[in-house]
């Protein structure tokens, strides 16, 4: 069963701040519903959004694209398909860091799920839209 607390976000947080730090980055950490670590960047030097959508046009079209414009949630399992260059050097570095001795042996054949804890990125959001510096 996924479980997120306080003091594993503490444990988890200086690594996340020094992976935010190195690419120039403000974002806050929290945990949701004692299953999720999430991290919400709200402005940065890296401008997500646009390579996102620069990054996705350039792939065949899917009828489940639509360009981002002010705000997006990062897909964990598929961050690398979305970016490149360095946006995805970040992101690289930004999971592996908040997945620090999380596991995960779920087996989706038999309908089970066994997870450490669940995390989320958010860039921006819906009432305060993401800002490149």
């Amino acid at each position: 069963m996924a479980w997120m607390s306080q003091e594993k976000k503490q444990q988890i947080a200086p690594n996340v701040k020094a992976v935010l730090k190195k690419y120039n980055m403000k974002g806050s950490l929290g945990v949701r519903n004692h299953s999720t670590l999430v991290l919400n960047l709200k402005s940065g030097s890296l401008d997500l959004i646009e390579n996102y959508n620069t990054t996705m046009a350039d792939k065949p079209k899917s009828e489940y694209w639509t360009p981002a414009k002010n705000e997006m949630s990062l897909n964990p399992h598929w961050y690398d398909e979305h970016f490149s260059g360095t946006s995805l050097e970040f992101l690289e570095e930004l999971f592996t860091a908040m997945n620090d001795g999380n596991h995960d042996r779920s087996d989706i054949q038999t309908d089970y799920f066994d997870v450490g804890w669940y995390v989320d990125v958010n860039v921006g959001a819906w009432n305060k839209p993401y800002l490149v510096i």
